[in-house]
C-alpha cells in the first residue's frame, strides 16, 4: 500500500494520516510485547488545535511543559539550553523518572549548555546534555547539566545498564571554531548521577558524524549510524567492546570498530522492494577509527568497497535484531535512487539485512526531509516516528497493520505569517510504566510530557 506524501499531509486532521509506506510493518515489532498482544488500532482521532498554541494532540490527551529553553535551570547552573534533540527515560527510585536530553548546539549557539566543572569536555563547545528528575506524579524535581563542552549532540541510545550514550554529529577537529579538543565522539551519561560518567569520549567507538546507537542486550555489541550529508554518504557500524555488557564505564575499555558491507549493494537507496533480503553481510575493520586525516567513510576498505547510505538516523533494538532508519535519499544529491525513508532490519545471528519499510518515493513532492527521524517503540503497541522536514511538523504513530496516524503537531510558529516555520520533533520516549510519552520540540526548545487514553 502506498500514498503520496502530499496526500498524507492533507489528511492530518482526520482520524488517519493515510498510508505513506509499504512493507512488512509487523516485522518492526517482532519479539516485542506489542507483537504478541496487538494487531493494530485506528489511531486516536483528529488533532485538536491547542488554545495555548504549543502542541496539538488528539481529544482526551493532555500535555505538560517540563522545560523550556531560556528558563533558569533548577540547579542554578544557568539557563536551559536550546535545540532539544534526542532523549531517553529511565526508571528511578520511588517511582521517579530520569530524563536525559541532548542539545544539538554548535560553537555559535546563543543558548549553549553551561560549562560545569567536572562535566565539561571542551570549554569552547556549546552542546551537551541536561538531565531532569521527575517525581512519581510527573512533576519536575531537578534539572541540571549532565554533560557540557561537546558539539552537535544529535541522538544516541540507552544501554542495558541504564545509561545514555550521546552522539556528536560532527567531525570537527581541535582548532575549528576555537575548539580545544577533537569532536565526533560518543559520550556516556549516567542519568541518576552525571558526575559518575564525567566528560570522557569513548574514542574506540570511532570519530565520525554520529547519529544514534543501539545495544544488543544479549551480546553487548553496539550498533551506530552515521548521518553524513555529502557523498560518499554515511556507514552503518558495529562496535565490539572488550568488556561487553560490563556496566557503566565498561565501554571505556576499548574494542574494535567495523563497518557493514552488503555484497553487491554499494548504496542502500538502490533497494526499493520491501522485504528484500541480503545474506552474507560482512563487517569490515575500520582502518583508522580516529579519522585524523581522512573521514572513515572515505577510507580504503579494500577492493570490495563498503556500503553507504544517505541520512542514516534512528536506531533501536527489537526482538533479536537491530533496526535503523535512512531518513531520505535524493538522486540529485548523489544517491542511487530517491526515497522518503527506509527502515532496515539486521539479524546478527543470520548475518541478514532486510528492507522492512519504504516511505515513498513520492514523485510529486521533491523536498528534502519530511521523513522519519527519531523512532521509538510504544509499550502499548506500535511505533512513534518523529518527522523531520519542511512545513508543519508531526509525531506519527505507525501500527502493526500498516496504518499511520497523527499523534502530535507542533503549533509553535517561529517564523512569520507569510513564511511560517515549525521546529521538528525529536527524542520521543516513553516512561517506564508506559503511561507518559515524552518528546522534544527542537525550536523553540521545549520538552513535553503527554498523557491520555493510551491503547
Amino acid at each position: 500500500m502506498s500514498a503520496t506524501r502530499r496526500h498524507v499531509l492533507a489528511r492530518t486532521g482526520s482520524a488517519l494520516a493515510g498510508i505513506a509506506f509499504s512493507g512488512a510493518v509487523s516485522e518492526l515489532f517482532a519479539g516485542t510485547a506489542s507483537a504478541a498482544t496487538h494487531t493494530g488500532t485506528r489511531g486516536y482521532g483528529p488533532l485538536v488545535p491547542d488554545p495555548a498554541g504549543l502542541l496539538d494532540l488528539p481529544r482526551g490527551f493532555r500535555y505538560r511543559v517540563l522545560s523550556r529553553e531560556g528558563h533558569p535551570l533548577r540547579s542554578g547552573e544557568g539557563k536551559v539550553p536550546g535545540r532539544h534533540d534526542g532523549m531517553a527515560a529511565f526508571a528511578g527510585r520511588h517511582g521517579r523518572v530520569h530524563l536525559v536530553r541532548n542539545h544539538e548546539n554548535r560553537a555559535t549557539a546563543a543558548l549553549g549548555v553551561p560549562a560545569v566543572a567536572g562535566l565539561t569536555y571542551d570549554p569552547a563547545a556549546r552542546g551537551g546534555c541536561t538531565a531532569l528528575t521527575l517525581d512519581a506524579w510527573g512533576g519536575v524535581l531537578e534539572e541540571r547539566v549532565a554533560l557540557a563542552g561537546t558539539a552537535v549532540n544529535c541522538a544516541g541510545g540507552s544501554t542495558p545498564w541504564n545509561t545514555w550514550l550521546t552522539c556528536e554529529e560532527t567531525e570537527d577537529l581541535a582548532g575549528t571554531d576555537g575548539y580545544t579538543e577533537d569532536h565526533g565522539y560518543v559520550f556516556e551519561v549516567d542519568p541518576a548521577d552525571p558526575r559518575r560518567g564525567g566528560a570522557l569520549p569513548l574514542t574506540a567507538m570511532g570519530r565520525f558524524q554520529h547519529e544514534a546507537v543501539a545495544v544488543d542486550p544479549l551480546r553487548g555489541v553496539v550498533y551506530e549510524t552515521e548521518d553524513a550529508f555529502d557523498r560518499p554518504f554515511g556507514l552503518f557500524y558495529r562496535f565490539l567492546p572488550d568488556r561487553p555488557l560490563g556496566g557503566p564505564g565498561s565501554l571505556r575499555a576499548g574494542g574494535a570498530l567495523e563497518a557493514m558491507r552488503v555484497p553487491g549493494v554499494p548504496d542502500l537507496s538502490a533497494v526499493q522492494e520491501p522485504g528484500a533480503c541480503f545474506d552474507g553481510v560482512a563487517w569490515v575493520p575500520v582502518p583508522d577509527s580516529q579519522a585524523r586525516r581522512t573521514p572513515i567513510r572515505l577510507q580504503d576498505f579494500g577492493p570490495k568497497g563498503i556500503t553507504h547510505a544517505q541520512k542514516l538516523e534512528g536506531c533501536y533494538w527489537g526482538g533479536l535484531s537491530v533496526y535503523f532508519v535512512s531518513s531520505f535519499a535524493r538522486a540529485s544529491a548523489g544517491s542511487a535512487a530517491d526515497h522518503y525513508g527506509q527502515v532496515w532490519r539486521y539479524d546478527p545471528y543470520r548475518c541478514r539485512l532486510t528492507l522492512v519499510v519504504v516511505f515513498g518515493p513520492d514523485t510529486d513532492v521533491q523536498l528534502p526531509g519530511e521523513s522519519p527521524d527519531n523512532i521509538c517503540l510504544a509499550p502499548g503497541g506500535g511505533l512513534m516516528v518523529c518527522e523531520d522536514g519542511g512545513g508543519a511538523q508531526h509525531v506519527y504513530g505507525l501500527t502493526r497493520s500498516g496504518e499511520v496516524f497523527p499523534m502530535a503537531r507542533n503549533a509553535q510558529n517561529t517564523g512569520t505569517e507569510d513564511a511560517p516555520e515549525w521546529g521538528e520533533f525529536a527524542g520521543v520516549a516513553f516512561s517506564p510504566d508506559g503511561r507518559t510519552m515524552y518528546l522534544n520540540c527542537y525550536a523553540p526548545g521545549t520538552t513535553f510530557a503527554v498523557t491520555g487514553p493510551w491503547r
